[in-house]
C-alpha cells in the first residue's frame, strides 16, 4: 500500500514554503494549451526541474511549471505541463499534481486535455466537456494507494463531475455563443495511438473521444475531496476516422487554432465559480 503523501513529503514541504497564497482553483493544461498560463497574471512561477523528485515532462507542449496566478481576483495553481504514463513514470507519479493541489486546499479542479474525436459529429478544433469516463484499464492500479484501496470501485466516480464546475462551464459557453460538446472520455495508457478497430469498439461502447490522461488525475481528485470537471479539445479524428496519419504535431496545430476560445471558456469558467 503506497501512502504518495508520505513519498512526496519533502517536495511538498518545499512547494509550500515558497507558496505566495493559498489558491482556490487549480488547472492541469493539455497537451498544446499551456499557453493559457501566459493569459493570466502569474504571481509566482517554479520551473518543476527545481524540484527534486518532481517527474519531467518530455512531451512536446508541456513546458514544466507550476504557476500561482491571479485572474479578476481569484487565485489561481495552474500546472503548465503533465505527467504521463506513457513517458515511463509510475501511476503515483502522474498523480503528483492532483496531490499538491490537495495540499494547498484548492476546492476546484479543472483538467483539460487533448483528445482524439470518435464521435461522428466532431471535428478538431470542437471543445467537449467530459461527462464521465471509461477507465477500467486503471481503477484497479488506483486501489494501490492509500485512502482510495478502502472505497469501492463503484464509487470512484460518484462525485463526477462537480455540478458547480459544470454549470459554469456550460454557462461560460452560452456567453460566448460557444457550440460545446457533451461526452464520455475513453482513458488508454499507450504510449501509441489507438488502431481503428480499437476504436470501433470504443465507438460501439458509446464513447465520444480517445486520451491519454486526465480520468486518472480526476478519480484521485475524488478521494481527496476536490470538485473536478474536466474538458477535452479535440485536436484530430481518431485512428479510422481520419484519413490523415495521426501525428502529435496535428495535435499542437489544432491546440493553437483553439486556443483563444478554449481560453476564453476557462476564464469565463473561473468568472462564475
Amino acid at each position: 500500500m503506497l501512502d504518495i503523501k508520505f513519498k512526496y513529503n519533502d517536495l511538498l514541504k518545499k512547494l509550500e514554503s515558497e507558496a505566495p497564497f493559498q489558491p482556490e482553483t487549480a488547472l492541469i493544461l493539455g497537451s498544446g494549451l499551456g499557453e493559457f498560463a501566459n493569459s493570466v497574471e502569474t504571481v509566482k512561477s517554479i520551473p518543476t526541474d527545481t524540484l527534486k523528485g518532481y517527474p519531467q515532462s518530455t512531451v512536446q507542449g508541456h513546458k514544466g511549471y507550476i504557476h500561482f496566478s491571479e485572474y479578476k481576483g481569484k487565485k489561481l495553481l495552474i500546472f503548465q505541463g503533465r505527467i504521463h504514463f506513457y513517458e515511463g513514470y509510475k501511476m503515483y507519479e502522474c498523480l503528483l499534481p492532483v496531490l499538491i493541489s490537495n495540499k494547498f486546499g484548492c476546492r476546484y479542479l479543472i483538467l483539460t486535455n487533448a483528445a482524439g474525436g470518435i464521435n461522428s459529429g466532431f471535428v478538431p478544433s470542437d471543445l467537449m466537456l467530459i461527462n464521465s469516463f471509461n477507465a477500467i484499464s486503471v481503477k484497479k492500479e488506483l486501489t494501490q494507494f492509500k485512502g482510495i484501496a478502502n472505497r469501492r470501485e463503484k464509487d470512484l466516480l460518484l462525485n463526477y463531475p462537480s455540478k458547480k464546475i459544470t454549470d459554469a462551464v456550460i454557462r461560460a459557453a452560452v456567453m460566448d455563443k460557444l457550440d460545446l460538446k457533451e461526452g464520455v472520455y475513453y482513458f488508454t495508457k499507450g504510449p501509441s495511438y489507438e488502431t481503428p478497430s480499437e476504436i470501433q469498439m470504443m465507438a460501439k461502447t458509446g464513447n465520444d473521444a480517445v486520451g491519454m490522461s486526465t480520468a486518472h488525475e480526476a478519480l484521485y481528485a475524488i478521494t481527496l475531496g476536490l470538485e473536478v470537471a474536466a474538458i477535452s479539445c479535440i485536436t484530430n479524428m481518431a485512428a479510422g476516422i481520419s484519413k490523415i496519419k495521426l501525428d502529435h504535431q496535428e495535435v499542437m496545430d489544432t491546440a493553437e487554432i483553439v486556443k483563444d476560445k478554449f481560453e476564453r471558456l476557462i476564464k469565463n469558467t473561473i468568472k462564475l465559480l
